[in-house]
């Protein structure tokens, strides 16, 4: 099981839009960086993530999961750019504000504190706990 964490401007795509898809959930399109498609080619059917509120909020909202690997992006023709879809699995209790990311000291590794722009990130299975500690999450094994 490989932890991520996705990006989105909750005006544009929220936690509630991804919980609306239901269980076929959506194509996290649109991706057009490198690192960050790279990161969903890496990705498993089953691995989970977080949804963060990026520009708006600034916070860890939801737990996603991963349902389909990384094939075409359909919002372009590009080959070079692919995309996973992902599934809305539940809403974190107590949303993590990246102000209280960046004052734990076990995150400041974290790549939300270090790569702050990078819209589809790794996280590691210490920095899962501990986000879902503070949300108010048992995480997962």
């Amino acid at each position: 099981m490989n932890y991520w964490l996705f990006k989105s401007e909750p005006s544009v795509f929220s936690f509630e839009d991804l919980k609306a898809k239901g269980k076929a959930g959506t194509q996290w399109d649109g991706v057009r960086n490198y690192a960050a498609r790279n990161n969903m080619k890496a990705m498993q059917i089953g691995d989970l993530g977080f949804f963060y509120h990026s520009n708006d909020g600034l916070d860890v909202v939801g737990i996603v999961e991963v349902c389909a690997l990384a094939h075409q992006d359909t919002t372009t023709d590009d080959p070079r750019w692919e995309c996973v879809d992902i599934r809305a699995v539940k809403d974190v209790p107590k949303p993590v504000t990246l102000e209280q990311v960046k004052a734990n000291p076990k995150l400041a590794e974290m790549a939300l504190v270090r790569l702050g722009r990078l819209s589809v990130q790794p996280v590691t299975p210490a920095e899962w706990k501990e986000v879902c500690r503070m949300g108010g999450l048992t995480p997962a094994p």
